[in-house]
């Protein structure tokens, strides 16, 4: 991009980070028109270049997370390093980093020391388990994020392991709450006078970013659950724990497709559209609780009918009556879905 245009147009970012989450939340602000400078280290760049696959010898993964970025290189170990970035400081808006905590006030570059040379900093900082705490400093991928979210404990089937994503979860969502975050400190800051009393106006937060909460920000309710009810959120494959149906289905042709009816009127329209409308009435299936206690001759009942149907007649026959039905996409078929 020749110019960067969007509602955030102006914001200047400094991300310091590696890899994903920083990254994350850069590439939304700069989605957005921020003008982000990434910095990287001299002679290794980011260890995300490193990451297949490769085009034209270039990692994809770097050209997709680093889009409407600008690189430089900067070691911050050594005090060139540093001054250069107190310089990039007094101009910016953000500032993102992803080290160790300790490590930038190591430097002579922690949250004190920049907002000498900015006051108006908003200081976005990632790490694997937060700046304080007993596990401050440990060293966190999003894989252990996952893991002690409470999210992982949750997935798979009953009889199967534990499974991990095939993509860098944890990294990515709280890449998403540092951009949401980052937006809320700069509204503190900025917001008029009147509406805060002055008190915060031209001061710049410091955000503590950990990988492990965002994901277990929303796994939350399970905490209630189980303080309340004792209840510990276990595996159970495809279904839901709390409402019924939903799940995956085979169809005739081979394909899977994703069903839900969680809400009563859903899965009356569902019942109406699969010309098993008495089931409506039946005992077992009258209403959520009822569903959930007899889920698996529910799910069994779901899968017979539409096993018999290849996926095209499926969507033909549920869609325009209201069902709440999908196919399982892989990549080819989002890239060639109209709607994409």
């Amino acid at each position: 991009m020749t110019q960067n245009q969007g509602p955030v147009q102006g914001l200047k970012v400094l991300d310091l980070s590696i890899l994903i989450a920083g990254g994350t939340a850069s590439s939304l602000l700069a989605d957005f028109g921020a003008k982000v400078v990434k910095v990287e280290r001299p002679g290794s760049g980011d260890p995300l270049r490193n990451w297949g696959p490769f085009y034209n010898g270039v990692s994809l993964w770097w050209k997709v997370h680093s889009r409407n970025k600008k690189s430089i290189t900067l070691d911050l170990s050594h005090s060139e390093g540093q001054a250069v970035l107190k310089k990039l400081a007094e101009q910016a808006d953000l500032l993102i980093e992803g080290f160790r905590p300790g490590t930038m006030e190591r430097w002579g570059l922690g949250p004190d020391e920049l907002h000498d040379v900015n006051p108006g900093l908003v200081i976005l900082r990632y790490s694997g388990f937060g700046q304080t705490g007993p596990y401050k400093d440990r060293s966190g991928f999003g894989t252990i994020a996952e893991c002690m979210s409470g999210y992982i404990g949750m997935t798979g089937f009953p009889d199967s392991p534990p499974v991990l994503p095939p993509v860098p979860l944890a990294d990515e969502i709280a890449g998403v709450f540092g951009a949401m975050s980052a937006m809320m400190a700069l509204y503190h800051r900025d917001v008029p006078e009147a509406k805060n009393g002055g008190a915060t106006k031209g001061k710049g937060q410091v955000i503590d970013m950990s990988l492990f909460e965002p994901l277990f920000r929303l796994c939350i309710p399970h905490i209630t659950i189980y303080d309340l009810l004792g209840i510990i959120r276990e595996r159970v494959g495809n279904d839901f724990p709390d409402a019924a149906p939903r799940s995956l289905y085979r169809t005739g042709d081979e394909q899977w497709l994703g069903l839900s009816a969680t809400s009563q009127s859903t899965w009356e329209s569902l019942a109406r559209a699969m010309g098993v409308g008495e089931l409506i009435e039946d005992p077992r299936f009258k209403d959520n609780t009822s569903r959930l206690e007899n889920k698996e001759t529910l799910n069994e009942i779901l899968q017979n009918w539409l096993g018999q149907r290849p996926l095209s007649q499926v969507m033909e026959e549920l869609v325009p009556s209201g069902g709440v039905v999908g196919p399982v996409y892989n990549t080819q078929q989002i890239v060639e879905d109209p709607h994409y």
